[in-house]
């Protein structure tokens, strides 16, 4: 039976289990936990984060990953479980915003489970999902990929050593990519935010702005200055949406 226990799949680099809300963050293609560590320390004590690690990397690089985002959001979705006394909130970037809203699709079928808010990050709307376009046809073009897009550091993919440790986590996850089609659900009934950079070729401004008609809250589009990767630099922004979302579900449930 697979693993689904907190502790194996969420990692609290700043615990802070007083903390009035907690954010679910789901990393990016070849991405781990700790891309959301300085997130984490940005938000601590007022929210506190959970960063989703996905098998295949870091303490979890002995198992091998998973090829199917469907599996992998029954998974998360059951490691965290029904919601708390808190509210919770959903942040993905690229690979991990369809992440985002397929456990926001699950969790939302449970009682009290569905998120107080989800942001998407880098990725277009479910229904303009770009069916097949992730998986390149080598490991060349796959890591050509990943330098044009800037993901993970030149340094790492030039290292051979490094390499053979990432290499698979990117091929599954581009595989997984390649055979995603969104689940046809009923709309969120959240807040949802979209984020986007204003040269991202793999999520236009006009392709996040879809994911408005994915819920029946309200939605925000924020958008950046940079490519793909500009959630990277902007933390501090992405720190501040979190907190006035957390703001405005306080002053609901009051």
């Amino acid at each position: 039976m697979s693993d689904t226990t907190p502790g194996t799949w969420l990692r609290r680099f700043h615990p802070a289990p007083d903390a009035p809300a907690e954010l679910v963050c789901f990393p990016h293609a070849g991405g781990s936990a700790a891309y959301w560590f300085a997130l984490s320390r940005l938000l601590t004590p007022t929210v506190e984060v959970a960063a989703v690690q996905y098998p295949g990397r870091q303490e979890r690089h002995r198992e091998e990953p998973l090829r199917d985002l469907h599996v992998l959001a029954d998974r998360i979705a059951a490691a965290l479980g029904p919601g708390g006394r808190r509210p919770r909130l959903l942040l993905g970037h690229s690979m991990g915003a369809s992440l985002a809203y397929e456990v926001a699709v699950r969790l939302a079928r449970t009682s009290g489970g569905a998120p107080a808010a989800v942001l998407v990050s880098g990725r277009p709307a479910p229904s303009r999902h770009r069916f097949g376009d992730d998986r390149p046809d080598d490991d060349r073009a796959l890591l050509a990929r990943m330098r044009a897009l800037g993901g993970t550091g030149a340094a790492l993919l030039d290292d051979p050593e490094l390499l053979g440790l990432v290499l698979p986590v990117l091929r599954a996850d581009h595989a997984a990519l390649a055979a995603y089609r969104p689940t046809a659900a009923p709309p969120l009934d959240c807040p949802v935010v979209g984020l986007t950079g204003d040269r991202d070729s793999e999520a236009t401004p006009d392709e996040v702005s879809a994911w408005g008609a994915h819920t029946t809250g309200p939605f925000t589009l924020r958008t950046f200055p940079g490519g793909h990767f500009f959630l990277s630099d902007r933390f501090a922004e992405a720190a501040a949406e979190v907190t006035a979302l957390v703001s405005g579900v306080s002053a609901a449930r009051a």
